[in-house]
């Protein structure tokens, strides 16, 4: 990016840092780096995550289902230190080969069973609480299309426009001006579906909200790479609808304190074992 007349070798090596905030933790690699246990808790469900978007719809699913008096969603949420490289420890590896927060384990069976991916987890337990996700097969089809468009949908968001517009060493018009309008056009799409919808699938709230909002839902809240403006987030006046309807639910305030190291004090909480431990930390406000 920083040599206009830089022309790709015929085999990429890797010999030297990409530049950037996660410099420290890209690597073209999988696997281990060292040994480590990872805590446990004395909860069936077991978290290890990080508050960004993707650790965030975990910890909103889980609060949610709480919210509904499911009592087998109690959980213990361990903080991932992704900067210090504690997503390549032996035992999270074990439970992510991909090193990737979120990683779930439930222990509530014989066999621990582990998720992996945001996404998977969402269904994982939305399936084994029956909550979120209909069961009828329209509906239920319509939540899925959703769900897997953020998927897909994000990694231009986060990996495409966050690391250009927030991250990068360098500022780069056409790799900006790439994804800012691919970000637009995600919006946009957003956008019309909620101008007839009260939730992204219909009249009901499920994963696929729960999924959507820590990504689109912060960008427009203006708590995404303070972006907002620069993306004239106000246009969206049926995804900004949305976004605060969402961000006014007690699950979600709770959920997005989880796992969160930054910020005010009231709004961080590293590790969580219990409802009380959120309690405390909404008490300081």
């Amino acid at each position: 990016m920083t040599d206009k007349t830089y022309q790709p070798p015929k085999v990429w090596t890797w010999d030297k840092s990409s530049g950037g905030k996660f410099a420290n933790i890209n690597r073209p690699i999988s696997g281990s780096t060292h040994d480590k246990e990872l805590a446990i808790g004395e909860h069936p469900l077991q978290l290890h995550s990080l508050a960004t978007p993707n650790g965030v719809k975990v910890t909103i699913m889980l609060e949610e289902l709480l919210a509904k008096g499911v009592n087998g969603a109690e959980y213990d949420a361990f903080f991932v230190n992704i900067q210090e490289g504690e997503q390549f420890g032996s035992d999270f590896v074990a439970i992510n080969p991909n090193s990737k927060i979120p990683a779930l384990l439930d222990r509530s069976g014989g066999a621990p069973i582990r998720i992996f991916e945001s996404g998977a987890i969402l269904i994982y337990l939305a399936e084994k609480f029956g909550h979120f996700l209909p069961e009828e097969a329209p509906a239920r089809a319509e939540v899925m299309s959703w769900l897997m468009w953020q998927m897909g949908s994000a990694p231009f968001l986060g990996g495409g426009f966050g690391h250009f517009y927030a991250y990068a060493p360098e500022k780069y018009e056409y790799p900006i001006n790439r994804y800012a309008m691919e970000v637009k056009r995600q919006l946009d799409v957003l956008d019309k579906q909620l101008a007839t919808k009260a939730f992204i699938a219909g009249d009901d709230y499920t994963i696929a909200d729960i999924a959507i909002w820590p990504w689109y839902g912060a960008l427009v809240l203006g708590k995404l790479y303070e972006a907002a403006e620069f993306l004239d987030v106000e246009s969206y006046t049926h995804v900004l609808r949305w976004a605060r309807q969402l961000n006014d639910r007690e699950a979600v305030k709770r959920g997005v304190i989880v796992n969160r190291s930054w910020s005010a004090e009231n709004r961080q909480l590293k590790n969580r074992h219990s409802s009380q431990d959120i309690d405390e930390v909404l008490a300081k406000s």
